[in-house]
């Protein structure tokens, strides 16, 4: 059975694709009626010498891009020069890089540090230390903790809604466990009403023939699944687990989140197949 094609993993160029330009100097300094140096013919009827650099802009564009890619901001270029508004020898330019042209806040500053940690510890997936935190806003690893601590000592004081709290692996935001009955009936009751039939029955199949790969979902469901496994992903419901040893293929299987959805204590305890997939007897089946 052929494996199903992901039809997001192909996007073609767009009409313009051929009309890239750029607007930047290609040539160093100001234009000259000078002859070209690299070899170009001169009209001998004294006609106009064509310009290079218009004629030669795609090509040029798509070196730019290149050098771009190979030589990110801060970085040397080949041929020695600074790109995106790094130093020629090298030097690391940090923050003054990435922000470019904006200005950045004022760190030293206590309530605009406060304001930066927030927005960073808002958006990690996992708990961050102090020092990666102090790296990043590029101060010293003392001051970035006790102000974390007194963050978290505020929070608590005034009762916000989330708690920020040190593990062993580093700082992270939690809800605050006053308020965690509202955020559990969010979560559970919400997504559960919008995961769509095609997305149950792929889980069903998962729960049921775990390990399995994305191709073999398919196979049982006749139809591309591509977009659903992304969706239960997403959901946290499942998750992947190593590569198949005969095809290579990604092997899905259910997280912890989905035997607390269903109220499970573990595989075992998953009802029948039959009343999910009704053309299926038992897991052999599939």
């Amino acid at each position: 059975m052929n494996e199903p094609h992901d039809i997001d993993a192909h996007v073609g160029p767009g009409p313009g694709a051929d009309a890239v330009t750029t607007d930047r100097a290609v040539t160093g300094g100001p234009e000259s009626d000078s002859a070209p140096t690299d070899g170009g013919a001169v009209d001998s009827t004294g006609g106009e010498v064509p310009d290079l650099a218009a004629a030669g802009g795609r090509d040029i564009a798509a070196r730019d891009i290149a050098a771009a890619v190979e030589h990110p901001a801060g970085q040397d270029s080949a041929d020695g020069d600074a790109l995106g508004g790094g130093s020629a020898d090298g030097e690391d330019t940090s923050l003054t890089a990435v922000a470019q042209d904006r200005v950045l806040p004022d760190v030293s500053e206590y309530d605009t540090l406060v304001s930066a940690l927030e927005s960073m510890l808002l958006v990690v997936d996992a708990p961050v230390g102090e020092e990666t935190l102090a790296g990043a806003l590029e101060q010293p690893v003392d001051r970035v903790t006790e102000t974390l601590r007194t963050m978290a000592e505020d929070y608590t004081d005034r009762g916000s809604g989330f708690d920020l709290r040190r593990s062993a692996e580093g700082w992270r935001f939690y809800t605050r466990d006053t308020y965690a009955p509202f955020v559990e009936k969010l979560l559970l009751d919400g997504q559960r009403s919008k995961l769509t039939r095609a997305a149950l029955e792929t889980l069903a199949v998962i729960a049921y023939r775990q390990p399995v790969t994305r191709s073999r979902v398919a196979a049982v469901r006749g139809v591309n699944v591509d977009g659903v496994i992304r969706t239960l992903v997403q959901r946290g419901l499942i998750e992947e687990s190593g590569a198949d040893g005969e095809s290579g293929g990604t092997l899905y299987v259910t997280t912890e989140l989905f035997l607390e959805r269903l109220g499970l204590e573990s595989l075992n305890d998953l009802p029948p197949i039959a009343p999910l997939l009704p053309e299926v007897d038992s897991i052999d089946d599939i």
